[in-house]
């Protein structure tokens, strides 16, 4: 098949709610931070498959275990029956995640996850109001849709769920209320107070949701003793704290999960992405007195807990265990960040740089004193790195997001490195015309 071909049947057979395109790449087989297309070109993937492949595509322990798995027991419902695998897989959660004594209920996705805590936060408290951020992505079913701070498009025209109030997330690149950088009075975190005083009854909330790090948001980073005074506040009132760590999670940032940076112990956390090294799979884990407050069945999927993905999930875990990859990925993205501002020394387009780990965010600007977002450049950026041989996406329009695998070699982190660099130059030497503004969709 020709890539033209394969492009056009998408088009004609999924709906665009299911898909956003950034370059027009057909990939027909990966491994670790490499992808080759339909017509053999070779990529390097500083996605990591929107931050799925941690351990990298293909992964030959991974792979290993799920060809052993499948001979033995693709499927034995979880939901009646007893396995192994989700069993070893659970307890393999609970003694990595910071919740203190932790159940764990599996999944299919961070999406679900959300939902699932949602159902499991109002089921403890026994109350149903919900706090979220402003700009915060959750996923797209129908609960974690509404408590999704960040496109508000669907569900003004689907509907959402009731009782959910959002406050602005601390981004100290664009502070929404004006301060600058180190000189402010955390007035994201009185601004909490003032919801309670003024619109929102506190001991009516049942949780706020976060996520420790903001990714669709663009890689906001919060100042590292924001959540410690937010959660000395909610725990005055009997809030839950909720943090979502499907983007985040699994060492991503050089912890087990993000929230560890930030000296607070969450109630419920949600997992998926990187989880199932490229297969299906959530979890929300949780304190075990909130976990246990939903009868039986209350949040369960007939595939939940299968054997073949809970296995291929333990093997990642393993994986990043055994390869010291928490280490590894704080070392790559510290190198990450110098190139980066070094970089950003002689770029104008590049406003801010700002991550953990291998979590990164470029903050394209037209004017770095304006703060003005380079929507047109990041999406030049993107065709241009495509045309390298990178493969690239942007956040809220001008972010580009950098999230190789925690395993990729550093001479392709290099080489990647150079190609982003080079797509920069020539957007800001003007060699990619507007013509490529048609071709990148973005979300």
């Amino acid at each position: 098949m020709k890539k033209e071909d394969v492009i056009e049947r998408y088009s004609k057979i999924f709906p665009k709610a299911s898909r956003v395109t950034y370059a027009p790449i057909v990939g027909i087989r990966a491994n670790n931070a490499r992808v080759w297309d339909i017509e053999g070109r070779e990529y390097i993937d500083f996605l990591s498959d929107a931050a799925v492949q941690n351990v990298g595509h293909n992964n030959e322990r991974v792979v290993k275990t799920i060809k052993e798995q499948v001979e033995r027991l693709i499927h034995f419902t979880f939901v009646y029956g007893f396995t192994l695998e989700p069993l070893l897989l659970a307890e393999k959660l609970a003694g990595i995640s910071p919740v203190e004594n932790p159940k764990v209920s599996l999944g299919l996705s961070g999406s679900d996850a959300n939902d699932g805590a949602i159902k499991f936060a109002r089921a403890y408290t026994k109350r149903r109001t919900l706090l979220s951020y402003l700009k915060s992505y959750y996923g797209c079913t129908y609960g974690a849709s509404s408590i999704t701070g960040l496109d508000f498009h669907v569900r003004a025209l689907v509907g959402e769920l009731s009782d959910v109030h959002y406050i602005p997330y601390p981004d100290c690149y664009r502070c929404p209320f004006g301060k600058e950088r180190g000189s402010c009075k955390m007035e994201c975190v009185e601004y909490l107070k003032a919801k309670f005083e003024g619109e929102v009854y506190a001991d009516g909330v049942a949780a706020l949701f976060a996520e420790p790090i903001q990714g669709d948001a663009g890689m906001v980073v919060p100042p590292e003793d924001y959540f410690r005074r937010i959660k000395k506040i909610l725990d005055e009132h009997g809030i839950l704290l909720v943090v979502d760590e499907v983007q985040s999670g699994l060492g991503r940032t050089g912890k087990w999960f993000a929230i560890e940076h930030f000296g607070v112990e969450p109630d419920i956390l949600t997992v998926a992405k990187p989880l199932g090294g490229g297969l299906p799979i959530s979890a929300v884990i949780g304190k075990a007195e909130i976990m246990d407050s939903l009868p039986s069945l209350g949040h369960a999927f007939t595939l939940s807990g299968n054997p073949l993905i809970s296995r291929a999930a333990l093997a990642v875990i393993e994986e990043i265990e055994e390869k010291d990859l928490l280490k590894r990925a704080k070392k790559l993205g510290d190198y990450i960040m110098r190139r980066l501002n070094k970089m950003k020394e002689e770029h104008q387009l590049i406003g801010d740089v700002r991550g953990k780990g291998l979590m990164i965010g470029i903050d394209l600007v037209k004017n770095r004193e304006t703060k003005e977002r380079a929507y047109d450049e990041a999406k030049k950026v993107i065709w241009r790195a495509y045309e390298l041989g990178l493969i690239l996406a942007f956040l809220q329009g001008n972010v580009l997001r950098i999230q190789p695998p925690l395993t990729v070699e550093e001479e392709i982190l290099e080489e990647g490195l150079n190609r982003l660099e080079q797509a920069i130059t020539d957007v800001e030497e003007g060699k990619v015309g507007d013509e490529v503004l048609q071709k990148v969709q973005g979300w």
